[in-house]
């Protein structure tokens, strides 16, 4: 009889858990509290407490190659960058496509997950959920867990940590909760925090309201969606090749190209933006229109609140703001699981034990995983289905963990490179790297893609991979769970970048490269990429 496992959210990650576990023919059961898919892309009107949200004019920082599961293209008439409509509208044809909704239960509440007294022989877990719709609740024996509720459900809202807040008339809210510019018009609002959130949010108050101020402590460096020559960035940047001479590169080289990139578009230091940490110690705002806001004086960089009065804030820089009528904290989020027992694993600062951010080390068999617990310089999605892919293959007893010694020597050995890249900061527990990290997690399955093979059997493919964009169907060429269709795919990306602009006629342009130079160049470039393999 097939493992019946247990999942938990039906987002991205819950998903992607739904159909890994159909693929290895384990038997899912997806515990959805809300009424419907989509987790932190289904936009609702008003935000509830326990589930993710977004704004009305949420519009994702990946790009949809770069952010699609690897053996189903997004369509091609979809724009790169989608607003959150068509980011469900995907997530359903996904699920309709592989037959996923059956396997989920709405309105159903997870209250406890446990290991049952003989865990350690059968890794089994008693787990507990209430059916809204009945007001039952049932204890059920699952053979193996997926935890699949991100990161974005418990804002961290440190409203008390400033001084006189409680003498403040205006209004005050967490981003959490905020949907839209109505009922801001015409008023003067500070918001806090300069992550994405705040960047999107003071940048769209900024249209509308009299005045906005946004409150920083460190500042941030603002990567652009668009790149060079119109392409999304993270297809620009998300190329092997790039990142494999950029790695050997000199730590002062690297921060002297990216700076001086960053800095082309505008001056983050003439414009207060500029941190005091370099561009690879921070996640990056992706933020199009901040500059253009700034430079209009419709939206103002400002230090961190010292204090507040009953009336406005009062700055770092003891400059003083009157007459505020709100306060927006986009100050983040803090991630729980409060219905795992503590006995299996504990958060404490928004940090916690996870092999390849994954598995509880301590948990003998394994038959628990967390999913999506990431936060990639990158798309997420993929990495929810590469992670799913890996855990319900340990499930079936395929893939086996290293010793626990081995797996909390890898757990410390990330702490410390992320604490000297990164500032100290709770937002900076769970980074990871998209390529990297994907490429880590694939081997440990055998779906890496090997450049040896392919260059000997298919040299064109294994030049579009390695100096094309690092998109997900390259993991399903080979090893485990391949997909006939992933080389077509990855032939015919280009035309799904370029398709969604090419709404006008336009005349191709003459000249260029000649076919027998870019014949030569790329004949050069396979011998160079052999030579260095072998």
């Amino acid at each position: 009889m097939a493992k019946r496992v247990a999942i938990i959210g039906s987002g991205a990650s819950g998903l992607a858990a739904i159909k890994c576990c159909l693929d290895e023919g384990l038997q899912p059961v997806c515990f959805e509290k809300g009424t419907d898919i989509g987790g932190l892309w289904n936009f609702k009107e008003e935000a509830l407490p326990g589930f993710a949200s977004v704004y009305r004019s949420t519009v994702i920082n990946t790009s949809k190659e770069m952010m699609c599961f690897s053996d189903f293209p997004i369509p091609k008439e979809y724009p790169n960058f989608m607003p959150h409509s068509l980011v469900i509208k995907y997530f359903r044809l996904y699920a309709d496509n592989f037959g996923l909704l059956k396997h989920i239960r709405f309105r159903h509440h997870v209250d406890h997950v446990k290991p049952r007294e003989d865990f350690a022989q059968t890794g089994q877990w008693d787990f507990t959920y209430t059916d809204e719709e009945k007001g039952q609740t049932t204890t059920e024996v699952y053979d193996a867990v997926m935890v699949c509720i991100g990161h974005h459900v418990y804002p961290h809202y440190p409203r008390d940590s400033f001084e006189g807040i409680d003498d403040f008339q205006g209004k005050t809210m967490h981003s959490h909760d905020y949907k839209d510019h109505r009922g801001f018009e015409n008023k003067r609002v500070v918001v806090i925090g300069i992550g994405n959130s705040g960047g999107d949010v003071a940048v769209e108050l900024s249209r509308h309201a009299k005045k906005v101020y946004l409150s920083t402590r460190r500042g941030t460096w603002i990567v652009n969606r668009v790149s060079d020559h119109g392409l999304p960035v993270d297809i620009i940047n998300g190329r092997r090749a790039e990142l494999a001479w950029f790695k050997w590169l000199p730590l002062p080289l690297k921060l002297k190209l990216a700076h001086d990139n960053l800095n082309k578009r505008f001056d983050h230091a003439l414009y207060g933006l500029q941190p005091e940490h370099h561009f690879f110690g921070q996640h990056p705002m992706v933020n199009d229109d901040m500059p253009n806001r700034i430079i209009t004086g419709a939206l103002v960089i400002k230090p961190n609140i010292k204090r507040f009065t009953e009336t406005g804030v009062v700055f770092d820089n003891d400059t003083v703001e009157d007459d505020i009528d709100a306060v927006i904290f986009a100050t983040g989020y803090r991630f729980d699981f409060p219905f795992i027992d503590k006995s299996v694993m504990k958060v404490e600062n928004n940090h916690v034990n996870l092999y390849k951010n994954v598995f509880p080390p301590k948990l003998d068999p394994p038959t628990l995983s967390i999913i999506g617990l990431a936060q990639p310089v990158g798309a997420i999605m993929p990495i929810c289905e590469m992670q799913s892919r890996w855990a319900t293959r340990v499930f079936k007893g395929i893939n086996k963990l290293p010793p626990q010694v081995v797996m909390y020597d890898d757990i410390r050995q990330k702490a410390v490179a992320m604490s000297r890249r990164y500032y100290q900061s709770p937002r900076h527990t769970i980074q990871v790297d998209y390529a990297p990290y994907m490429d880590e997690l694939a081997e440990q399955f055998g779906v890496r893609p090997n450049f040896k093979t392919m260059l000997m059997s298919d040299p064109r493919l294994a030049f579009q991979c390695y100096f094309g964009p690092c998109t997900p169907y390259q993991y399903r060429l080979m090893g485990p769970g391949a997909w006939e269709g992933a080389k077509e795919a990855i032939q015919t990306q280009w035309e799904r970048i370029t398709f969604p602009t090419k709404t006008r006629p336009v005349p191709a342009r003459s000249g260029g490269m000649p076919g027998i130079l870019k014949l030569l160049i790329l004949l050069v470039l396979v011998v160079a990429i052999i030579s260095k393999m072998f």
